[in-house]
């Protein structure tokens, strides 16, 4: 671990996580409970990250990535979902990158491809459709 990357880059995702915290906060009602517990959570990461690399980090540079090509594939593919959400809805949307990512990185077991992705598919629509009762974009088919 370089220290310095892991400082900062703790110390960013920790003010970033506060910031969304304190945004969520200020939401009326419960509906801002589960943003501010990520911002939490993510600022508590960051603090951890940054701690560890205070106590035990070594003074040596690294590279940012050692594999270029994936964090390509995985920035390319996350843009296409982005695109691809409001056109085909959040589920269907998920569930195509859920499966096309790993297939592009070279991950070659399509029973644990699908079993993860309706896991995946499962816990989103538990979360966001059952607890929080929040609506997610619509399906291309509910539009007809």
């Amino acid at each position: 671990m370089e220290r310095r990357q892991d400082i900062v880059l703790g110390v960013v995702f920790a003010a970033l996580g506060l910031f969304a915290a304190v945004k969520a906060a200020a939401y009326a009602g419960a509906s801002g409970t589960y943003p501010m517990v990520l911002g939490l959570a993510l600022s508590g990461f960051g603090i951890l990250v940054a701690g560890k690399a205070v106590l035990r980090g070594k003074p040596e540079p690294r590279p940012l990535t050692l594999h270029a090509g994936r964090v390509a594939i995985t920035v390319a593919i996350g843009a296409v979902y982005l695109a691809l959400v409001p056109v085909l809805g959040f589920y269907t949307g998920s569930a195509l990158v859920v499966l096309a990512l790993p297939l592009a990185l070279g991950f070659r077991q399509p029973v644990f491809l699908a079993l993860t992705t309706a896991v995946f598919i499962a816990i989103v629509w538990v979360v966001f459709s059952i607890v929080l009762e929040k609506p997610l974009p619509a399906e291309f088919w509910q539009t007809f």
